[in-house]
C-alpha cells in the first residue's frame, strides 16, 4: 500500500524579548513610523541567552506536547536553518538529544528563507519512503548574523523557531511542489562568511561575516520568478486555494503579489508585523498562528500554498491539503 506524509500538528517557539521598533530608534537612526510604513514590521523577538538549537528544542517539544506523541516514536528530525549553533553537531542532531528520540535519524538543510518549504519537500518524501514519524522545523537566530548600525537590515529580521509533524496516511497531502535556486545570483544576499586562517592559505579574505542584502534585487526577484513559480503551480492543478502563506519579508512584497497575481489579499496571511523576517521560520510560524487562531483546521482538506524564496537564490512552493 502506498502511503504519504500529512501534516498532524503544528507548533512554535518565539524568544521571550521583545523588541519594538520605539526600542530600535534609541540606539539606531529610525522611527516606528520609516519602518513599518516601509515593511509592515513593528516588533520582532530576539535571543538573549538563547541558540538556534535551545529553539528548536522548545518548538519540538512544542510539537509533541501538542500531538501526545511520545519521542521513541519519531522516526527522523529535519531542521532547516542559516543559523545553526556549530557547523556540526547539527541543530537537528541537539534537538535529537534535547528531546530524547533515541530512535531518530537527523540533520540540517540550508537553503535560507526557502528552507522550511525544501525540508518539508524532502520529509514528505521519507515519509512516502516508509518512514511512520517525522519533525520537520525551521528555526533561526538571525540576531547575530546583523550589524547593529545597519539599519536597512537591522530592523527586518527577528528570531524564532517552528515546524510540524508528518504522519504517514494512505492519501496524498501533497498536490504539488515546485523548487528551484539560481547560484548566478547569490550575491544578492549572503551572510557568515567563513575566513581561511590556514597558514597555507596565501589570499587575505575580505568578505563581510555580516549578512548583506541587495533589497531591490531580491524585490524584483520575488515579483518575477516566486510570482511565476506560484502562477505556474496554480494554473496546473485545478483546485481552489483556500490560503496563501509566503516568506514573511515586508508587507508591500505581499501586497504587491497578490495585485501581479490577481488575487484576493485577504487570502494572503501575515505575521511579520509581530517577529519580522524570521528567514526558515517564517512559514511555519505563520502556520501555527493560522492553526492556532482558527482560520487553518488541520483535517478539514483546506488547501493551502507555501511559498519560500530567498538566499541561494533558492524559491520553492508546495500546495498542500490540510
Amino acid at each position: 500500500m502506498n502511503q504519504y506524509g500529512k501534516i498532524a500538528c503544528t507548533g512554535k517557539y518565539i524568544p521571550t524579548r521583545k523588541v519594538t521598533n520605539d526600542d530600535l530608534s534609541q540606539f539606531m537612526d529610525t522611527s516606528d513610523e520609516w519602518i513599518s510604513s516601509r515593511t509592515g514590521i513593528h516588533s520582532r523577538h530576539v535571543v538573549t541567552d538563547e541558540n538556534t538549537s535551545d529553539l528548536c528544542t522548545k518548538a519540538a517539544l512544542n510539537l509533541l506536547e501538542k500531538s501526545k506523541l511520545a519521542p521513541e516514536t519519531i522516526d527522523f528530525i529535519i531542521v532547516a536553518t542559516i543559523t545553526p549553533d556549530y557547523q556540526m553537531p547539527s541543530v537537528a542532531c541537539q534537538v535529537q538529544a534535547g528531546i530524547n528520540a533515541v530512535n531518530a535519524f537527523a540533520f540540517d538543510i540550508s537553503a535560507a528563507c526557502s528552507g522550511f518549504v525544501y525540508a518539508l519537500s524532502i520529509g514528505e518524501k521519507m515519509i512516502r519512503s516508509g518512514y511512520s514519524k517525522g519533525i520537520i522545523l525551521g528555526g533561526e537566530t538571525l540576531s547575530k548574523t546583523l550589524d547593529w548600525n545597519d539599519r536597512s537590515t537591522a530592523v527586518l529580521f527577528g528570531d524564532g523557531a517552528a515546524g510540524v509533524i508528518l504522519e504517514a496516511t494512505d492519501t496524498p497531502h501533497v498536490l504539488a511542489e515546485s523548487l528551484h535556486s539560481d547560484g548566478s545570483r547569490g550575491g544578492s544576499l549572503t551572510s557568515g562568511f567563513v575566513s581561511n586562517n590556514s597558514p597555507f592559505y596565501e589570499q587575505k579574505d575580505e568578505k563581510s561575516n555580516w549578512l548583506e542584502m541587495n533589497g531591490r534585487a531580491i524585490f524584483d526577484f520575488a515579483m518575477s520568478d516566486v510570482a511565476k513559480d506560484i502562477r505556474e503551480v496554480l494554473e496546473a492543478n485545478d483546485c481552489e486555494v483556500d490560503y496563501f502563506l509566503l516568506h514573511q519579508a515586508n508587507i508591500r512584497m505581499i501586497d504587491k503579489m497578490a495585485r501581479k497575481l490577481k488575487l484576493p489579499r485577504e487570502k494572503f496571511l501575515t505575521s511579520m508585523d509581530k517577529y519580522g523576517n524570521t528567514s526558515a521560520a517564517s512559514i511555519p510560524i505563520l502556520l501555527d498562528e493560522a492553526v492556532e487562531a482558527g482560520t487553518l483546521t488541520l483535517g478539514t482538506q483546506q488547501n493551502v500554498m507555501l511559498t519560500g524564496f530567498g538566499g541561494g537564490l533558492t524559491w520553492g512552493t508546495m500546495l498542500l491539503t490540510l
